[in-house]
């Protein structure tokens, strides 16, 4: 028997096989959830099918997430094809990259609104499609964060921004869902070499830094972040919504 087994699950965020989004793929196919991928557009799609093929995922979809008609289409695409949801997966965020280096004062007024848009924006727009489809099934939806949205880190810039109004997000839609059943977490990983990692200017200096101060003195893992989607996703966390779920080797606890 697998933790999510009869689950539906549907991923944003894939963009190649480093992704914390890929690695909840995979543990939700290995405990038994039917898994669905919506991905950012063409210039991934290359990468992102073959991987959906690799683990038999059949529904893989592209969506602009800044766009109100995409995601009504994907989310009737869904509906007509499965009939409900049970989990939602939220590994979205973008920042041009000029804003992810530098000064904080540097951040434009463009730059801000886009920050905020596709990276907390896209979880109100997602959870609203999703609700319908999520009724009376104790539906879960999890975000990606990282603890930038709480404490100053080099380059992490606007993106520390949007990271903190998603984290503000989850626990105004875990009231919201709360009624019909539905529970909403965000996990908030450690520095991980990913694409979206990639853009942040300071990244090495971070990851150098947590490994040397972390309780478990070493950053973690994709698949560590997965394991934690996957207790957030099943009936083991059915009493917690509303939650920032630390997975970065205790360095949020550590003061100097």
């Amino acid at each position: 028997m697998g933790l999510l087994d009869g689950k539906k699950a549907l991923i944003f965020g894939v963009a190649n096989d480093k992704s914390i989004a890929w690695a909840t793929a995979e543990a939700f196919r290995r405990e038994g959830a039917e898994v669905a991928l919506a991905y950012a557009g063409e210039a991934v799609a290359k990468r992102v099918i073959p991987l959906g093929e690799s683990i038999g995922v059949s529904l893989m979809l592209p969506c602009d997430v800044r766009s109100d008609a995409d995601l009504a289409g994907l989310f009737a695409q869904l509906g007509k094809a499965w009939g409900g949801l049970d989990i939602l997966v939220h590994s979205v965020a973008f920042a041009n990259k000029e804003e992810l280096k530098g000064s904080f004062l540097n951040t434009t007024r463009e730059g801000f609104s886009t920050a905020l848009d596709i990276s907390a924006y896209s979880l109100i727009a997602m959870a609203k499609e999703a609700a319908p489809l999520m009724l009376g099934r104790s539906g879960s939806i999890i975000a990606m964060t990282y603890y930038g949205a709480q404490k100053v880190f080099p380059s992490y810039n606007v993106m520390g921004v949007a990271k903190a109004a998603l984290e503000a997000s989850v626990r105004y839609l875990a009231e919201a869902l709360g009624p019909e059943g539905t529970r909403v977490n965000a996990i908030s990983a450690g520095p991980l070499r990913t694409l979206a990692s990639a853009g942040v200017g300071g990244f090495g200096q971070i990851a150098g830094h947590v490994a040397g101060k972390a309780p478990l003195r070493r950053n973690i893992s994709q698949e560590e972040v997965a394991n934690a989607a996957l207790y957030l996703g099943s009936q083991l966390s059915s009493g917690v919504t509303g939650e920032i779920h630390f997975v970065d080797s205790g360095f949020n606890i550590i003061g100097m």
